[in-house]
């Protein structure tokens, strides 16, 4: 089925299979235009769709219940607020990368139609409760923030329009950072949302674009506090059962960004010094059951460590030999995207096309 998404030419006169398999593990897996088609169908199918909805609320009275439109009338869609989020920053990116996509005119819609003034007021007031201070900390923010940079650098009136409107929003994400990493005393390492390396990976790459160099330097400076001194990574305890980020993976993916390359190199040969084996090898995680919610988050295993192999390689070519791990893990998960139930079609598809821009 993989075929479907990924078309790979290879010129090699006189070249035996064994040349070419090589020449193929050494190059990351990227976006088809097939397949660009394909992936914007599924936010397309979601972000809209109100029920089922966690809305994971605080409730300090039984006035803050609410149904999922009427309490967040920009991102209420895709099962929970980070996927409606992520699913609209999908949507943004691949219609940068082919802005003839047969979809085109209705993600435009649909971004000129969610991402208002208003609607992002409203947003905010949500926020604003005194009981949601730390309501989507730092995922959620995360991936807000990785919304707003994708806007950025498009070249398109309607980005210019909806910067302008996200900006509050933004700018409260930004604060919320301002106010919360000073307080962690200690990182959180788990597979899933509030793994700390995840959230400011985006929140740096954020700030980087928006030139906001103050939050830049406190994510390094953060990083270092949370990370420098980590040694000997236990991969073999990876995966867990609910994970769908990779610790251990995640947290060199975030010091690959904040460290120089020799720097990096030196922390990373005492972090995880297998990685440097030419002969490595990485079991892909193996889902049970699609039809459940929890146990589908291995496909996102999957992503996180090929994104995460694919910028190591980047930062430290002489570990080129990560691409190969890297490709067979987006093979594994791939093909289930379309193929599984809602619990991953929600979600899933912006976790690949993260992975396969290499970011």
């Amino acid at each position: 089925m993989l075929q479907i998404f990924f078309i790979i030419f290879f010129i090699c006169t006189g070249c035996n299979e064994k040349k070419v398999n090589e020449v193929k593990s050494a190059i990351p897996m990227s976006i088809t235009k097939d397949m660009a088609e394909t992936m914007t169908k599924l936010p397309l199918k979601c972000i809209e769709k109100e029920f089922p909805n966690k809305l994971n609320q605080t409730l300090t009275d039984a006035g803050e219940i609410g149904q999922p439109k009427a309490l967040h009338p920009a991102f209420y869609g895709c099962f929970d607020w980070h996927s409606s989020v992520h699913g609209h920053w999908m949507l943004v990116k691949l219609l940068k990368l082919y802005p003839d996509l047969s979809t085109g005119n209705e993600i435009r819609n649909l971004l000129k139609t969610n991402i208002t003034a208003n609607k992002i007021t409203g947003e905010m007031d949500y926020f604003f409760r005194k009981s949601e201070k730390s309501f989507e900390r730092t995922y959620g923010w995360a991936w807000l923030l990785k919304l707003h940079e994708e806007l950025m650098d498009w070249n398109d009136p309607l980005a210019a329009e909806l910067l302008v409107n996200l900006q509050p929003l933004t700018n409260l994400m930004v604060n919320r950072y301002a106010e919360f990493l000073p307080k962690l005393n200690y990182p959180i390492r788990s597979g899933e949302h509030p793994n700390t390396a995840f959230g400011l990976v985006l929140a740096f790459d954020y700030a980087k674009t928006a030139k906001n160099d103050t939050l830049a330097a406190l994510i390094v400076q953060r990083s270092k506090d949370f990370f420098m001194n980590d040694t000997a990574c236990p991969m073999g305890w990876e995966p867990g059962g609910f994970d769908f980020l990779s610790p251990c993976l995640q947290e060199a993916d975030l010091m690959a960004r904040v460290l120089d390359p020799t720097e990096f190199k030196t922390w990373l040969d005492k972090f995880l010094p297998e990685l440097g084996k030419i002969s490595y090898q990485l079991n892909v995680a193996k889902v049970s059951d699609r039809s459940d919610g929890k146990l589908v988050h291995l496909d996102g295993v999957n992503f996180c460590r090929a994104w995460s192999l694919y910028n190591i390689a980047k930062t430290i070519p002489a570990y080129s030999h990560l691409i190969k791990v890297a490709n067979e893990h987006l093979d594994a998960s791939i093909p289930n995207i379309v193929d599984g139930g809602y619990e991953g079609e929600h979600w899933l598809a912006s976790f690949a096309i993260y992975a396969l821009v290499h970011e």
